[in-house]
C-alpha cells in the first residue's frame, strides 16, 4: 500500500492527494484571487498610458486592435489559475518547486506592465528595452512552468499553452516597439 508520500507524479487526472473539498475550493479561490490581482495591477497600469503616450506609438502591423486585450487576458488569467490550482491539488512532492516557478512567471508578468507602459514616458525607448527583458524572462519561465506541470497535471500543462502563445505573440509587439518608439 502506497502511502500518500509515496504517489507518483503520473496519478490519474481525478486524483487531489490528501486535499479535502473545502480545502481545495478555498485553494481554486486563492489561485483565481491572485490572478486578478495581476490583472487589475497590470490593467491599472495600462489605464492611464494606453490612451496616452500607447494612442501615438508606433505599433506593429499585426497589433490587434486594444479592445481585445481584456477578454484575451481574462481568460488567460483564468485558465493560468485552474492550472495551478490543479498541480496544487495534487499534493505531489513535484507540485511544490512547480508552483514556486509558477509564482515566479506570475511576478514577471506583473513586472511588465508597468515597466511597459508606465516607465516610457519616464525614460522613453529604454523601457520598452527593458520590457522586452522582462517578457523574454517571462515566456523562459512560463515554458519550464509548463515542462513542470505537465507530468504533474496533463491538464495544467495544457491550459498554459494558450498562455505561453499569446506571450510570444506580445513579445513581438513589444520588439517592435522598442525598435520603432
Amino acid at each position: 500500500m502506497e502511502s500518500p508520500s509515496d504517489r507518483s507524479v503520473h496519478q490519474p487526472e481525478n486524483a487531489t492527494g490528501i486535499r479535502g473539498r473545502g480545502a481545495q475550493v478555498a485553494a481554486l479561490a486563492l489561485f483565481l484571487a491572485a490572478s486578478a490581482l495581476v490583472a487589475w495591477l497590470g490593467a491599472f497600469a495600462t489605464v492611464n498610458n494606453v490612451n496616452g503616450w500607447y494612442v501615438d506609438a508606433n505599433k506593429a502591423p499585426w497589433s490587434p486592435p486594444n479592445w481585445l486585450f481584456g477578454p484575451v487576458w481574462t481568460i488567460l488569467y483564468t485558465a493560468m489559475a485552474v492550472a495551478a490550482w490543479l498541480v496544487w491539488r495534487r499534493g505531489s512532492p513535484e507540485s511544490r518547486p512547480a508552483l514556486v516557478i509558477y509564482g515566479i512567471q506570475l511576478f514577471l508578468n506583473l513586472v511588465w506592465t508597468p515597466v511597459f507602459f508606465s516607465l516610457y514616458p519616464l525614460i522613453g525607448s529604454a523601457a520598452l528595452w527593458l520590457a522586452f527583458a522582462v517578457i523574454l524572462a517571462l515566456i523562459l519561465a512560463v515554458t519550464v512552468t509548463v515542462v513542470r506541470f505537465g507530468p504533474i497535471s496533463r491538464l495544467a500543462g495544457i491550459l498554459l499553452l494558450p498562455y505561453i502563445t499569446w506571450i510570444v505573440f506580445a513579445s513581438s509587439l513589444n520588439l517592435w516597439a522598442a525598435l520603432n518608439n
